[in-house]
């Protein structure tokens, strides 16, 4: 064999087997993508972006309610104060549009002046997503749980505010020495009266910053 056809044998061999890489590199990433897109389809999309949120009553066992609801939107139009309102993307893709509980304008009162304290949202709800177990009362049934912060509480201002205090149906606020509010952890349900009147975002010169009010109520064990 010539040195020159030797020479592109070479050339040959080398670039067949670069062309081999370069396929093998593409069948890899392909099987890769294929992977992950298997493994978003199996569950793992459900974390993406995962936030706990507080829960109307009967909604308490996640799985259950992510399972079960079925968008139907009629816990939101039923609830008599309107506290109920669709979760939104950043807290769950999967969760998208199933209920949360919005203190901002109300509180959850179990329906209590509405339908005699048996939940519309629970009664109403055609899947069973929102689901108390027999015999739940208001008190047993923890949405989740006060959390005062003394930095942006006016009353730890020397203010003198005690809204939350004046408001909580189930004397879960007490008052310290200095007639300042604080969360009784073990009474509390998450019923939301303390956030709704909490007015510490009213105050700009205390509140400058605060994306939230001194007193919110958080989903229950996070």
């Amino acid at each position: 064999m010539k040195k020159e056809e030797k020479n592109e044998a070479v050339v040959s061999e080398v670039e067949a087997r670069s062309e081999a890489g370069v396929g093998m590199s593409r069948r890899t990433l392909c099987v890769g993508v294929a992977g992950a897109a298997a493994v978003l389809g199996l569950g793992g999309l459900r974390f993406v972006g995962s936030t706990p949120v507080v829960r109307p009553p009967g909604g308490q066992d996640e799985d259950q309610l992510i399972s079960a609801c079925i968008r139907c939107q009629k816990c939101f139009e039923i609830c008599p104060h309107g506290v109920i309102r669709p979760s939104h993307v950043e807290n769950g893709i999967l969760g998208m549009r199933t209920p949360e509980l919005n203190f901002s304008e109300s509180w959850c009162d179990w329906c209590e002046e509405a339908n005699g304290g048996v939940p519309l949202c629970a009664e109403v709800c055609p899947t069973q997503a929102l689901k108390l177990p027999e015999g739940a009362t208001v008190e047993e049934t923890i949405l989740g749980k006060a959390e005062l912060d003394m930095e942006t509480c006016l009353a730890y201002r020397m203010i003198g505010c005690r809204f939350c205090y004046d408001v909580c149906p189930y004397e879960a606020m007490g008052l310290d020495e200095n007639n300042r509010p604080y969360v009784i952890p073990e009474k509390c349900n998450g019923c939301g009266a303390c956030e709704a009147v909490c007015v510490s975002l009213q105050n700009a010169s205390i509140s400058l910053g605060a994306t939230e009010r001194a007193i919110v109520v958080r989903p229950y064990g996070e």
